[in-house]
């Protein structure tokens, strides 16, 4: 590794051993890095230096935002995070909001003064932000006032955190700081590979796992699959519903824009009809949402709705061939379906326009390989389902933790999902192959779900799983056996729905409540999760009733 930039060593110390790393793979002339390299500096400073600061960066309810101005505000708060705050280089911040422009600040401004970005969604309860804070050792949290009452719980929760900031009022707000700071600011000297974002996703056994990427990697999924598929251009306007907080919305709404000189639009909530209504208003050229929400805006278009746009990415969850089709049909648009992982940070499997083949996920990004391997990690011919292996220039490294063993495999990312490979080298999506739910592209882990139920007085034992659903892919689907002496009702499933609600982030509450007398489990007492999803698809078949609500 080369001389890291960071005083505060912890996330380089806390990396898996070099030999436990997937093989990185650096294939494209664009993937070759400097050794010091600072991504906010690629991505923000070098425009204004160029002389495009004038450029729009932001679409905002409150109005546009240059580059130049945007370079401003984040380099106040790189003031205030390192004279004021006491940031230096390699400390993590808890960044907390919506899809705002103190969201992309924050981030943008932790970036350059050399810290290590942790995002969270706004969603997320106090029990869900505790976590991370304290795997991460995390002191210092950015957040948006509104979302002040989860924080200050998980506060109490986590003394690793010593301090929290709000911005959008109040008082000691971050405003005030950045007020008598310069808008100037040198960025740290960072070292191409040290750490920036540690992303925390939720993995089968619900406790979530903490993705270790580089400054460099966030160039390199600029580079791969957007430079190389989605081929954006300056006068491009992003869009899209993915939160910040997952990658999938960083890359798309904020670092491939960017990456380019484009422009993006910040929506804080994008259910489909607030995006629609949203690509019309700003001629939107380029989308980021999941197959949902594509399917639902179909019965809402109007003349003149979308023909603004040029490009149309889907990720998140699977891509049904029939959603394609009835985009398709309907806009006259092909959806570029593709598959990322967090681990990852980005898509690594995605055609463009004019390669792409309705039905299948599509060919690995230039830059990556993907292959389909047997449970013992050996090769697979095409046509035979199996796991899916990558590697390419991102990868798999796990915070302290040893599951960093299950997910690198002879230095391949096997991602925990089921593919086929066509004669073609396409690759065409069969099914998750862990208890993972995707639901709206959403990843839920039924775990966690599960132990939300168990809270409740009524509720003795639970499985978890995702069910069909022609709207969301799957939904979140609760199989409940209840104490004795309670009775069932669906005046106590929507009361267990509330429940998870509070317990967990709503996103995650079950859609769907079957009570049951008993559970299906092994010889030795385990949940036999497999037959409850072989249920809940018969069930789904079958069109049987059930407690569902919301």
């Amino acid at each position: 590794m080369l001389k890291s930039g960071h005083v505060d060593t912890f996330a380089r110390d806390n990396l898996p051993a070099q030999e436990l790393w997937p093989d990185f793979k650096f294939t494209l002339p664009e993937l070759q890095y400097p050794e010091r390299l600072n991504c906010a500096v690629e991505l923000l400073d070098r425009w204004v230096e160029a002389g495009k600061g004038d450029r729009t960066l932001l679409h905002t309810p409150e109005g546009k935002i240059t580059y130049a101005e945007f370079q401003a505000t984040v380099n106040r708060i790189c003031n205030v995070l390192t004279k004021r705050l006491g940031l230096v280089p390699g400390g993590r911040v808890l960044l907390r909001a919506a899809n705002n422009t103190m969201m992309v600040a924050t981030y943008f401004a932790v970036l350059k003064a050399g810290g290590v970005v942790v995002a969270t969604m706004p969603l997320l309860r106090a029990k869900e932000l505790a976590y991370p804070i304290q795997k991460a050792k995390i002191a210092l949290a950015l957040c948006d006032v509104r979302l002040a009452e989860e924080m200050e719980k998980a506060k109490t929760q986590a003394p690793e955190l010593e301090r929290i900031v709000y911005w959008g009022g109040g008082p000691d707000t971050l405003e005030a700081m950045m007020e008598d700071e310069p808008d100037t600011f040198e960025a740290c000297d960072t070292a191409s590979d040290d750490v920036c974002l540690i992303g925390f996703t939720s993995g089968t056994t619900g406790v979530p796992k903490g993705t270790m990427h580089f400054h460099r990697d966030m160039m390199a999924i600029c580079d791969a699959y957007s430079t190389q598929v989605l081929k954006p251009i300056e006068s491009d306007i992003f869009i899209g519903s993915p939160p910040l907080a997952f990658t999938f919305g960083l890359g798309g709404l904020v670092l491939f824009p960017m990456r380019v000189g484009a422009s993006t639009v910040l929506l804080e909530a994008a259910p489909p009809d607030k995006l629609l209504a949203a690509i019309r208003e700003y001629r939107a050229t380029v989308s980021f949402t999941a197959p949902t929400a594509y399917r639902a805006m179909i019965d809402m278009l109007q003349p003149g709705d979308v023909e603004s746009l040029r490009k149309c990415v889907s990720a998140g969850e699977a891509l049904p061939k029939a959603t394609w089709d009835a985009w398709f049909k309907a806009t006259g648009m092909k959806l570029l379906d593709g598959i990322g992982a967090t681990e990852l940070l980005h898509i690594f499997i995605g055609s463009p326009e004019e390669s792409l083949r309705p039905g299948a996920t599509g060919k690995p990004v230039p830059g990556y390989e993907a292959k389909v391997i047997d449970d013992d990690g050996n090769d697979l011919p095409p046509g035979t389902v199996g796991r899916l292996a990558v590697r390419g220039p991102t990868g798999c490294r796990y915070l302290s933790d040893e599951r960093q063993h299950d997910y690198v495999v002879k230095g391949w990312n096997v991602t925990g999902d089921s593919y086929l490979m066509d004669e073609d080298g396409y690759f065409w999506y069969q099914a998750r192959s862990d208890d993972m739910i995707i639901s709206s592209g959403y990843n839920i882990a039924g775990p966690e779900v599960e132990g939300a139920l168990l809270t409740h007085p009524a509720v003795a034992f639970c499985g978890v799983v995702g069910a069909p659903d022609p709207e969301r892919g799957q939904i979140v689907k609760a199989y409940v056996q209840l104490k004795d002496g309670v009775s069932p009702s669906p005046e106590l499933a929507a009361e267990l729905q509330t429940h998870v609600k509070n317990e967990v982030a709503p996103y995650k509450y079950p859609r769907a409540i079957a009570f049951v007398d008993t559970l299906p489990r092994t010889e030795t007492g385990k949940l036999k999760r497999v037959t409850l999803r072989e249920t809940a698809m018969a069930e789904a078949a079958q069109g049987a009733p059930q407690s569902k609500a919301g």
